[in-house]
């Protein structure tokens, strides 16, 4: 009996040391997570609401962006190259492009995601009831195309007290640099 509890906890310890020493993408490299020539609906401008089937939304979005979004998942926690990521900039849904988060508002919880203390806007968050797993939470989706982005929570830190803890897989991020230079780009200036 000792023996096959040795061999398990041996077992465990070693899933979790692989897994732990796996190579990890840091947040400069994840600039953006999502490929608009394969996903149509994905714009860092658009306002418009996106409602697609289940299916369509399986064929746009990577595996594990579908499973958090769509299906509402949890990442494993301190797995996201955001959780520490102190770059500046606009941190977008990674389904369909909507501005979320200003880099300013993340702070370091200890929770294991990142997290932020206000959106970006009142409009680009929408909060719904979550009583799954015997809790009460409050669920935070996008505003523009209801991916599950995570859960707010009231410990945060001043000026609203609110914790969004979100999933980094559900984050796509634009420099702060970079998205002036697309703009001055766009408008003509140099």
């Amino acid at each position: 009996m000792y023996l096959k509890f040795l061999l398990l906890g041996c077992l465990i310890s070693f899933q979790y040391c692989s897994f732990s020493q796996a190579k990890k993408e840091t947040s400069s490299q994840k600039i953006s997570t999502m490929d608009s020539s394969k996903n149509p609906v994905y714009s860092r401008n658009a306002t418009d609401k996106v409602n697609l089937s289940e299916e369509e939304w399986k064929k746009i979005l990577p595996s594990d962006v579908y499973y958090i979004a769509r299906q509402k998942g949890t990442e494993r926690p301190f797995t996201s190259p955001f959780e520490h990521s102190k770059e500046v900039g606009t941190y977008h849904c990674a389904a369909c492009g909507n501005p979320l988060f200003q880099s300013d508002t993340k702070f370091d919880s200890g929770c294991g995601w990142p997290s932020f203390y206000q959106p970006i806007s009142k409009t680009s968050i929408i909060y719904t009831p979550d009583n799954s797993h015997g809790m009460r939470r409050t669920e935070v989706q996008c505003g523009r195309c209801k991916a599950h982005l995570g859960h707010v929570f009231e410990d945060g830190p001043p000026p609203t007290g609110l914790r969004y803890c979100i999933n980094g897989v559900i984050l796509d991020f634009a420099k702060a640099k970079e998205a002036e230079k697309s703009y001055n780009e766009k408008s003509g200036k140099q």
